[in-house]
């Protein structure tokens, strides 16, 4: 196994004494540090963004139950609160307790430098989670693992573009500069960004969505269509709709992403019209990747997750049978 002693070999910018203490630290009396080739935990440090939706629950969930003792990990779950510094401040713990590799799903896409950089210097690999950053620090992470959003944007902008060609859209955004947000922005306004009225943020909460909604609906008396980055905004806007006495779904028309059981709900009930999912249930696939890339085996540089996307059509049945 890619054990700690070989990584930091591998990072090569250490005197010859420091390698030794390494080696020292990282013997086979340490038993029980984990992922050295005796057959230890894999220590993982994962920074999880927040709880902000359904989605995030389900994919913590995911990730918690994939990436047990019994499968291998020791995991250190670490939830940021949707907070930047908190994220940092986790990334950096995870470096003094010398984990095998780091896994996190970034708040926001910028501001990463100089803790990925550290983490760099440390010879800890990364593994990038649901989103993406943006950095300038050479090869900052070994792979990612995650939706395609631009293409979940695109996939609703052409539902729109073919059933609702004159729709007047207000479009209810994640967490601005998040990979989800800028991504879902660029793919869905590529194809009906002409018919967009209106931006708002909703920060991916249910709370924060109906709030932007409220607003909306002063300043765009003429809006017919919600298109929301997802699901938690989208039944927030359902909330605000109905108290301004309009129909959901009828009056105005809501596209959401996501794919969460209360939000496919929303579409058997017809108030939500149109669902591009975003599947959040990939911690065997991510469970797989950390062991490889503690293993020190090639990896893909990205592996995408399979979505689908759902209509009216849907059934109570369906949504019944979901997993989240």
């Amino acid at each position: 196994m890619f054990g700690r002693q070989s990584r930091r070999a591998a990072v090569g910018a250490v005197s010859l004494v420091a390698v030794l203490g390494l080696a020292a630290c990282g013997s086979s009396s340490d038993s029980g540090s984990g992922g050295g080739e005796d057959g230890d935990l894999i220590r993982v440090g994962f920074s999880q963004l927040g709880a902000e939706s359904g989605w995030r629950t389900a994919n913590t969930e995911s990730v918690k139950a994939s990436l047990t003792e019994d499968a291998g990990f020791d995991l250190n779950f670490v939830d940021a609160q949707q907070k930047q510094e908190n994220q940092i401040k986790a990334l950096r713990d995870f470096v003094a307790q010398d984990v095998d590799v780091i896994a996190f799903s970034p708040v926001i896409e910028t501001g990463w430098d100089e803790v990925l950089q550290e983490i760099k210097d440390s010879g800890i690999p990364v593994v990038l989670v649901d989103r993406t950053v943006d950095t300038t620090v050479e090869d900052p992470y070994v792979t990612w693992i995650g939706a395609d959003f631009k293409q979940e944007g695109t996939t609703a902008g052409e539902w729109v573009e073919e059933n609702a060609p004159d729709a007047k859209i207000f479009e209810l955004q994640g967490t601005l500069g998040s990979g989800a947000q800028v991504d879902r922005e660029e793919g869905f306004d590529a194809v009906v960004g002409d018919q967009v009225i209106g931006k708002a943020s909703g920060n991916f909460t249910r709370a924060e969505g109906k709030t932007a909604v409220e607003a909306a609906l002063q300043a765009y008396p003429e809006m017919t269509m919600i298109f929301t980055h997802n699901d938690d905004m989208g039944l927030g806007a359902i909330e605000a709709i109905e108290a301004a006495g309009k129909v959901p779904g009828e009056d105005i028309q809501i596209v959401s992403v996501d794919g969460v059981r209360d939000g496919l709900q929303a579409l058997v009930d017809k108030k939500f019209n149109y669902v591009v999912e975003c599947n959040p249930v990939f911690g065997d696939q991510l469970a797989e990747l950390i062991t490889q890339v503690a293993n020190g085996e090639d990896v893909p540089k990205e592996t995408i997750v399979v979505d689908q996307a759902f209509d009216q059509t849907i059934t109570q049945a369906d949504v019944d049978a979901r997993a989240y």
